[in-house]
């Protein structure tokens, strides 16, 4: 899922500016349920992700899941809860689908997609524009996802076919929105903190993340 269609930002009450205290409400014993540290293939780590982002956020009957093809986003039904569906099995394509829904609010969580629609790849350059403007929050925050599980984060324009944008100022644009996160110049979704908190509880002993852990020449 890639969005073309400006985000509505998300009600001020669902959002929270610090990154340095972890909820009150989560406990190492509460959040880890198989060991992290111990896993050694890429299968196993994806398996991990959905078994703990399920845990993490039943209370928002979501369930994050495999999917063949591309990512889709299915909203929750009388009968069923509502679907993060990553591309491929790829552990990365989760992250970035969670950034996506980490930022939806209510009302968005409950529409096909989180309410967007999607110009494929081969986009013009007006398209790839605004593909590039609702981006930037997303890929920050998967770059954060990213970093604190201690894997590479890569930068995506999605556009291999089309007319492709200016990805130095993309990068430039996604390094700053981190980087105003970490000041409280902008208000990270309440639940991307709790994501970050829980992660960080399982591979890093707790130890929250640090604006010198990103830097622009990473995204090169």
């Amino acid at each position: 899922m890639h969005l073309l269609q400006p985000q509505t930002e998300v009600n001020v009450s669902s959002l929270v500016s610090t990154l340095s205290t972890l909820d009150s409400d989560i406990s190492p014993d509460q959040v880890q349920l198989s060991d992290w540290l111990k896993l050694s293939t890429e299968s196993e780590y994806v398996d991990w992700l959905i078994l703990h982002f399920n845990h993490w956020f039943s209370h928002h009957n979501v369930n994050l899941v495999r999917g063949d093809f591309e990512p889709e986003y299915f909203p929750a039904t009388a009968d069923t809860p509502a679907r993060i569906q990553f591309a491929h099995g790829f552990f990365n394509s989760a992250l970035h689908e969670i950034s996506h829904w980490t930022i939806a609010g209510e009302e968005r969580r409950k529409q096909p997609d989180l309410g967007y629609w999607y110009a494929p790849d081969g986009r013009t350059a007006e398209q790839q524009a605004l593909f590039e403007q609702v981006e930037i929050k997303p890929q920050a925050i998967e770059w954060m996802f990213a970093t604190a599980f201690g894997r590479k984060f890569r930068v995506s324009l999605d556009n291999l076919t089309g007319e492709g944008g200016d990805g130095a100022c993309f990068k430039d644009n996604v390094y700053a929105q981190v980087q105003r996160y970490f000041r409280g110049e902008a208000k990270l979704p309440r639940d991307a903190k709790r994501f970050i908190d829980c992660i960080c509880l399982c591979t890093r002993h707790g130890k929250s993340l640090h604006s010198d852990e990103f830097a622009r020449e990473m995204l090169d």
